[in-house]
């Protein structure tokens, strides 16, 4: 029969792993919680019912929803921030270097769907939502500057306003987490080709 101690010990380690998550169990569910039914609109007693455990066991892990907020959007944010930080993307022709973040946009997108699906619906109703569009613009202020710094160069046309480019790149780009499948028949690289492609080269049929 187990000691007093043994059964105290025995316990207090079934109460701390009671929830039957870790932080990132937690957070992807939650971020598919808000996914379906917007950030707003979710309470704690709604992901607690979709985890399968207590509210008070979710502040086992985070003090709130809006953490949980900010960490899906910082996975989110922080993968497409550190693209403009690869060689790639600092050296070189500015096309090359367009290309070249355009297609680990796409990478990323798909690797981090449910994120990026969740920064692209806020609304900015709150602090946290607010610093995460303001990095997203700033993101997209530094891919405007290749395009712009593509047509200086004479490897872009350069009759369009390059931050109307980057909108209409971005609105393409920004539509996949609408319909693409993951491990369905188009590939991540196959996807990013397509937008390289259509980006680059248009519908047109080539010669």
């Amino acid at each position: 029969m187990p000691s007093t101690t043994e059964t105290a010990s025995t316990a207090a380690g079934a109460k701390r792993g009671r929830p039957g998550y870790d932080q990132q169990s937690v957070l992807r569910i939650a971020v598919d919680v808000f996914n379906r039914h917007g950030y707003d609109a979710t309470s704690m007693g709604i992901l607690a019912d979709n985890l399968g455990i207590s509210k008070s066991a979710i502040y086992h892990h985070v003090p709130s929803k809006g953490d949980l907020l900010k960490l899906a959007l910082d996975h989110a944010l922080g993968g497409l921030e550190a693209i403009l930080e690869q060689p790639e993307a600092t050296s070189g022709a500015a096309d090359s270097r367009l290309e070249f973040v355009l297609r680990q946009t796409v990478a990323v997108l798909v690797d981090r769907l449910p994120f990026v699906t969740l920064l692209l619906r806020l609304r900015g109703n709150t602090d946290i939502e607010r610093d995460a569009l303001e990095r997203r613009r700033t993101f997209d202020h530094k891919v405007a500057g290749l395009i712009s710094a593509a047509g200086n160069e004479g490897s872009l046309r350069q009759d369009i306003d390059p931050r109307t480019v980057t909108r209409l790149l971005f609105g393409m780009i920004n539509s996949i987490v609408e319909w693409y499948k993951p491990g369905g028949p188009l590939s991540p690289e196959k996807l990013a080709d397509d937008v390289i492609t259509m980006a680059f080269d248009g519908l047109h049929s080539q010669p």
